[in-house]
């Protein structure tokens, strides 16, 4: 009897804590598509009794309407990318990190602490990096690779994809006119805009999409080539049909960084899952799944010795050079607003 007892003493202090955890909120996130190994959150509940769920968005744009449109205090943590960052701070959309609550900050890379869309970190912390290029069909597409695949007529090799982000494809249209990737010109936004809107127009051009809708028709045949974020082209080009690489004249990079939302339901559990993503072992397996560069120091050694060596993955040094972030463009927004909008209505 004693040792039953003791049995169901042991059981009973066993269930307790899962049992008081499994009372705690769900942890609400909004991110991209495709963007998480699912075993990462289902690992937590397991540990934790907190269920994570997870919404998804496409493009830049959509989420920030999305948030706009009542999602702050819907959604905890939000998944943005770089450039978006200070505009979402300027909309106070999204509330400052208790940062005692987020130990496992120290394992970020020293390059991307205090970086210049979020000074101090203050607001947010990396998930991960890479950049935009472009995927295509090897047997259409020969020697080196150029965004005049999209914007020069005579060079188009068959159908293909833009994104559509606004300023993801008015910075590469920018590179490839030799402006900043930022540019903060109007007659320069202007340029980029038409240049766009030419390429629309274009009878190979079979519209926009998000970066994984571009990827599946590359896949699926109905376009050769795709403006896409690397880990999607990387995660699903399975043989040398298919290839992504960062064009000549230079591609996008980016960062994207965990953020609270301003009226989040649940700060503190929300916090507590960016603890859990900024793990060592975490951070490899989030990265080793979604073939995205990790900006986790301690994670880098767990990290497969392929991805690693894998250039779509870590860019070369050569490829960095040509590579540019963007950053915030301030007032100069509304013209880029216009702009877009005007070539999509085209």
């Amino acid at each position: 009897m004693r040792l039953l007892t003791t049995i169901a003493s042991l059981f009973c202090a066993a269930v307790i804590p899962l049992t008081l955890s499994a009372a705690e909120k769900p942890v609400m996130m909004l991110s991209y598509s495709e963007y998480i190994d699912p075993e990462i959150a289902k690992a937590y509940e397991a540990a934790t009794g907190v269920k994570v769920q997870i919404d998804v968005y496409e493009s830049q744009d959509d989420m920030l309407a999305k948030l706009q449109a009542g999602g702050v205090s819907q959604y905890d943590i939000v998944v943005a990318t770089d450039v978006v960052v200070p505009t979402m701070i300027k909309l106070a959309l999204v509330q400052k990190l208790d940062k005692t609550a987020i130990p496992n900050g120290v394992n970020i890379m020293e390059k991307f602490k205090n970086p210049a869309f979020d000074p101090g970190n203050t607001y947010s912390y990396p998930y991960q990096w890479g950049t935009i290029g472009l995927m295509y069909t090897t047997a259409k597409v020969k020697g080196d690779v150029s965004w005049a695949l999209l914007f020069d007529e005579a060079k188009q090799p068959g159908p293909f994809v833009m994104m559509d982000e606004m300023r993801s494809m008015s910075g590469i249209a920018a590179m490839f006119l030799g402006y900043n990737a930022s540019t903060r010109k109007p007659e320069e936004i202007k340029a980029c805009g038409a240049l766009l809107a030419k390429a629309k127009a274009s009878s190979k051009c079979i519209g926009f999409d998000g970066g994984v809708g571009g990827m599946n028709k590359v896949l699926a045949g109905e376009a050769v080539a795709a403006v896409v974020y690397n880990g999607d082209a990387v995660r699903n080009i399975m043989d040398e049909k298919f290839a992504y690489t960062v064009p000549k004249e230079g591609g996008i990079l980016w960062v994207d960084s965990m953020l609270i939302c301003a009226k989040a339901p649940n700060k503190a559990g929300g916090e507590k899952f960016i603890n859990h993503i900024l793990d060592a072992k975490v951070g490899a397996q989030l990265s080793n799944f979604n073939r995205y560069a990790t900006p986790n120091q301690a994670s880098m050694p767990l990290i497969t010795e392929a991805d690693q060596k894998n250039t779509g993955i870590y860019p070369t040094a050569e490829q960095l050079k040509v590579c540019q972030f963007q950053e915030d463009v301030g007032a100069e927004t509304k013209i880029y607003d216009q702009v877009w909008t005007a070539m999509k209505a085209r």
